[in-house]
């Protein structure tokens, strides 16, 4: 009975230690890679962005917007007569909020069979990953984070057909998504992250 409990105590606690904290303040890129320093997020970003030419700012923008930086953020759950819960709107999950099919044609053609949506490394490589394909199938700038916004929420399809055109909230939440790329493109303009 006490190895038992000792057991339980160790699980629980390795459980709570995994958990991932997302930023105490979202607003501020700058706070958010020196808060999460030693996990090298600032790192994962610039690495992507090199890779596939996504600044750092719309891709963090796009994060934000998805997740607040949540690393296993899900789609809403259906609740029949308000009350049972039911299926989820979407597979999405993660800090980036993809897709299960979206998933796997990213690990298809660029990830590996171990990276994670909800490990902060590989969610930012996707994010670039997909603005590339963005650029490379639809001509969206790279850094032209409403557009890449409009396109990654929509998929590659949705906004070639422009759906998007009629949806206004849709094009609020990009113009959200441009002005605080525009804000985090300031804010890592006057601090030092190396």
């Amino acid at each position: 009975m006490k190895y038992r409990f000792i057991l339980l105590v160790f699980v629980v606690s390795f459980v709570v230690g995994c958990t991932v904290v997302p930023p105490k303040h979202p607003d501020d890129v700058c706070i958010v890679f020196k808060e999460k320093a030693s996990d090298d997020w600032y790192e994962y970003a610039k690495a992507s962005a090199d890779k596939w030419g996504v600044p750092i700012d719309v891709q963090m923008a796009i994060m934000y917007q998805e997740s607040h930086f949540v690393a296993d953020a899900r789609a809403p759950r259906i609740w029949l007569l308000g009350f049972i819960p039911w299926f989820r709107e979407s597979s999405s999950y993660g800090y980036a909020q993809v897709t299960d099919g979206t998933w796997d044609t990213y690990l298809n053609d660029a990830g590996s069979w171990w990276s994670d949506r909800d490990d902060f490394s590989d969610a930012i490589d996707f994010i670039g990953w997909y603005g590339n394909k963005s650029y490379l199938k639809l001509g969206v700038p790279k850094w032209d984070a409403k557009n890449q916004y409009l396109a990654y929420h929509e998929g590659l399809g949705g906004y070639r057909s422009k759906h998007y055109l009629k949806n206004t909230s849709l094009k609020k939440l990009a113009e959200k998504v441009e002005r605080r790329a525009k804000v985090f493109k300031q804010q890592l303009s006057n601090c030092k992250m190396n």
